[in-house]
């Protein structure tokens, strides 16, 4: 059992800090408050916190660690199946390697949580895994090993399959894609239900491994779908409708241009990476003043690195612009926490300090959004694994 004692709080579970104590029991946080009678625990190892700011450990809701791995160039590189444009029956979690070096310094920067999965080549690419960023191996860490089914639209399909004449050469071909393996899936999902149901003269429909993975969005799986421009993200949102979908906008560079369409569509959006360089036509009007826009129309998101394009340890740097740029420092640390966890179907075990949750927390030595800041200490799953 472990004590963190002398804490400035930030749970995540309400609007206010407080100074407190956290106990700890196994992986699992056994109480939080201002007043724990600490000498119930005598026991106990305790870690004085010296009134440092304590959070839960940061999440990335959607990133590539361990598949597009640092280093190392095609053989550790299995982020695209660039051979078809739609692939829903693959899993990033058999490419994950755990023995990629960022995991490391991403864990010792206080991210202890990724969703991490495939790109953005193919219009249906497969699904994401949530997993901690410290273990032996990926059954160690997996927290969820298939969060959403991914799909992307816009520049990177187009550009993948139409510079070598392949279908999808345009947007209109992209969207008509998706429309149609969402088309088929509904309907093999009709058919599987009644057969599984034993409905009257139904027949189990011939098995097909890209039907059978996709049409698990019809029982609620989330969709994450990529989307930069203004018109893809209003594409998104128009098959979203469509097919009543579970889904997130993810990048959402262009959303604070239309953000009260964004608003009246309810629309969940991961925004980022707004760090770096416009490398690409999509980029030109990324801008960091976009989630004060979207805060201000009580639009809900989180932040994202999309990692390796902004590497996990850049995290807060990113969150800081947002917020010199007007975003409130509550809405950046739930963007990076609690929010992040909802958005992946992950907030019952992370994203904020409460009792029965895992104990992933992080000791600061400094202000959040103070570029200088490091962390003092991390946990993971009760586990010190890294101390300043």
């Amino acid at each position: 059992m472990k004590i963190i004692k002398n804490a400035t709080l930030f749970t995540m579970e309400d609007k206010k800090e407080f100074s407190g104590s956290i106990v700890i029991d196994g992986n699992k946080i056994k109480e939080i408050g201002e007043d724990i009678d600490l000498s119930a625990y005598k026991d106990a190892e305790v870690i004085n916190a010296d009134g440092a700011i304590v959070t839960p450990g940061l999440v990335d809701p959607h990133c590539h660690i361990g598949i597009m791995e640092e280093g190392i160039r095609f053989e550790g590189n299995d982020t695209n199946e660039i051979s078809g444009p739609i692939y829903p029956e693959l899993r990033g979690i058999d490419s994950v390697y755990v023995k990629d070096m960022a995991f490391e310094y991403t864990y010792k920067a206080g991210v202890t949580t990724v969703n991490t999965g495939p790109g953005s080549a193919n219009i249906i690419g497969g699904t994401f895994t949530a997993m901690k960023t410290f273990g032996e191996t990926v059954e160690d860490m997996v927290i969820k090993e298939e969060t959403c089914m991914k799909m992307a639209l816009g520049e990177n399909p187009k550009r993948v399959y139409g510079s070598n004449q392949k279908n999808p050469a345009t947007r209109m071909a992209s969207a008509a894609l998706m429309r149609e393996w969402l088309f088929k899936a509904k309907e093999y999902h009709e058919k599987y239900t009644a057969w599984k149901n034993e409905e009257e003269d139904a027949k189990k429909p011939d098995f097909n491994m890209k039907l059978h993975s996709l049409m698990r969005v019809f029982d609620g799986m989330l969709v994450k779908i990529h989307a930069h421009r203004a018109d893809d993200i209003m594409t998104a949102l128009r098959i979203i409708d469509e097919f009543d979908l579970n889904a997130t906008i993810d990048h959402a560079t262009e959303a604070y241009l239309i953000k009260n369409e964004m608003k009246k569509r309810d629309a969940k959006l991961i925004i980022g990476p707004t760090l770096g360089m416009a490398s690409k036509y999509e980029l030109v009007n990324k801008s960091f003043k976009s989630a004060k826009i979207l805060e201000d129309v009580g639009v809900e998101f989180s932040i994202m690195t999309d990692h390796p394009i902004i590497t996990l340890d850049t995290m807060l740097v990113q969150a800081a612009l947002f917020v010199k740029e007007g975003l409130s420092r509550q809405k950046a640390l739930e963007a990076l926490t609690i929010t992040a966890a909802k958005m992946n179907g992950i907030d019952d075990s992370v994203g904020s300090l409460k009792v029965g949750k895992d104990a992933d927390i992080v000791i600061w030595d400094g202000d959040l959004f103070d570029i200088m800041t490091k962390t003092k200490l991390v946990m993971i799953n009760g586990e010190v694994v890294h101390k300043a």
